[in-house]
């Protein structure tokens, strides 16, 4: 938090804070009229160090809360009731577990029960621990329960907000305060996984299934500050999956993504495989497969040209 003292200007403190102005507008005055003004001749130094200080506890920018480090997964049933094949699986910050198995094992349900750090509660009666340790109930049910971020398969918006509103008031509602860097750094990422690119002045309601999903995960591995990001299914989105996942691992974050695809199975460090509702095995991926994951990827390369072609209206020839 940058310093509060009487020789403060306004405009340095809206420029970091961006929340001061609302400080200001409840003093009663115009924060242009202010900008080259100091706090100390507002007479309002306590008042606005008192103010910062309380807006960044209300975010959590200044808690000492224990930040999510490892989450294990503890055996539950399978839909039958029978007890799953494995005592627990622990997921680390940076690691990348992905979940296989085929349309209707349960794999969905896996990562339900992690959004909701289950406790017995849930119908695979599983029980996920935080950092080693039983979750504090605020974890579950607190006023900040920003642990997890899910990405699902369909994404639908319904706002008239154009791209560049929609991460405005997301990055609003988050106090952030470097906010114009954060807008303009989402959007140039959503760009980069996107096939057709977007401007910012694009209505949020005519972008594409795939276009709305890159936005997403940009807006999610940027901004949002949930340490678990849960992805069901990117491959169905249409975008640069492989550089969507680099995205959100540069943020160092604990990602668990139900899957059919091979390659970006193999780009996991392990694999769940899921049967009749249960964790039927985990797998650690090798360096065998991770050669067959560079014969994949050429494979891959190939196929993206020609849709590319495709796409433009070229000719498909050897």
């Amino acid at each position: 938090m940058s310093s509060v003292d009487p020789i403060s200007r306004v405009g340095d403190v809206l420029d970091t804070h961006p929340y001061f102005e609302e400080f200001l507008i409840g003093k009663g005055l115009v924060p242009g009229e202010w900008h080259e003004r100091t706090l100390g001749e507002l007479d309002v130094v306590e008042e606005a160090r008192e103010f910062i200080e309380g807006m960044a506890a209300f975010v959590g920018a200044g808690a000492e809360e224990e930040a999510i480090r490892t989450i294990t997964i503890v055996a539950g049933t399978d839909k039958g009731g029978n007890a799953e094949g494995f005592g627990e699986v622990r997921v680390s910050a940076g690691e990348v577990v992905c979940i296989v198995g085929p349309t209707g094992s349960g794999k969905s349900r896996l990562l339900a029960d992690i959004e909701w750090i289950a406790q017995g509660d849930t119908p695979t009666g599983r029980r996920v621990r935080v950092n080693d340790a039983e979750p504090d109930l605020s974890r579950r049910f607190g006023s900040k329960t920003n642990v997890v971020a899910q990405l699902s398969q369909n994404m639908n918006f319904v706002m008239d907000l154009s791209v560049y509103e929609f991460v405005e008031l997301h990055a609003e509602s988050r106090l952030i305060e470097n906010r114009q860097q954060i807008i303009d750094k989402i959007i140039a990422k959503a760009n980069e996984l996107a096939g057709e690119k977007f401007s910012p002045e694009t209505p949020i309601t005519s972008l594409s299934g795939g276009q709305s999903r890159a936005l997403m995960i940009a807006d999610t591995a940027i901004l949002s500050k949930a340490p678990i990001i849960l992805i069901d299914e990117i491959e169905n989105a249409g975008i640069d999956r492989k550089q969507a996942l680099k995205l959100l691992l540069s943020e160092d974050k604990i990602v668990l993504m139900a899957t059919h695809d091979p390659i970006l199975a193999l780009m996991g460090d392990k694999r769940i495989v899921i049967k009749n509702g249960g964790i039927h095995k985990i797998i650690p991926t090798t360096e065998e497969e991770r050669t067959i994951l560079g014969t994949l990827e050429e494979m891959d390369k190939t196929l993206l040209a020609y849709r590319t072609k495709l796409r433009n209206g070229e000719r498909i020839n050897q």
